[in-house]
């Protein structure tokens, strides 16, 4: 399923939730946590603990603030919108907490190493997975990374479970082969 199709299916469950349709509605909610899940734990990859929180805090405010939305505007770009303001929030409480904090000493190797390597390696893995194709990406982005199951996968992209599966074992077979030829 492409981005656009995607963008559209979520458009048209939030409109209809918005006309009344109250199980469109839910479908909306629970496929753009799936989303939401993804687009935050890139953003608070340090803090795991805290993307739930901060998804289930997304939907409240998307609930309360959909009479905003604009009919014809992207959504995601509105979903985004509400997400980084609350990530702002997240990341400001955090600061002043942290400054409460002695930190480590950055002085010793295994400390500073640690911080570096796993911002590098989920920033190739980023560049690794766009290389490949959608049925390729979303099914390995969903299952291996966020954590959903193929049949959640599945409902999300509009694949079949086998499809979800197939287009995961080529993914990660193109991707290692990537690998072999770039070391």
């Amino acid at each position: 399923m492409t981005l656009q199709q995607v963008e559209a299916e979520l458009v048209s469950l939030f409109l209809r939730g918005l006309d009344g349709d109250a199980q469109a509605y839910h479908a909306f909610l629970k496929r753009m946590s799936g989303h939401l899940r993804a687009f935050v734990g890139r953003r608070l990859f340090g803090w795991p603990d805290d993307v739930e929180d901060l998804v289930q805090e997304c939907l409240l405010a998307m609930h309360h603030q959909r009479h905003t939305y604009q009919r014809g505007q992207p959504l995601t770009a509105w979903v985004h919108a509400i997400a980084r303001y609350k990530l702002i929030d997240v990341l400001r409480a955090k600061s002043g907490r942290e400054a409460l904090h002695e930190p480590l000493d950055d002085e010793l190797e295994v400390f500073a190493a640690s911080d570096h390597e796993a911002s590098d390696a989920r920033r190739d893995l980023d560049g690794l997975l766009e290389a490949l194709p959608d049925k390729q990406r979303l099914p390995i982005r969903m299952v291996k990374l966020e954590g959903l199951s193929v049949a959640e996968t599945a409902r999300a992209t509009g694949l079949s479970e086998s499809a979800v599966k197939v287009g995961i074992h080529r993914g990660l077979k193109a991707l290692a082969a990537r690998l072999r030829t770039s070391s």
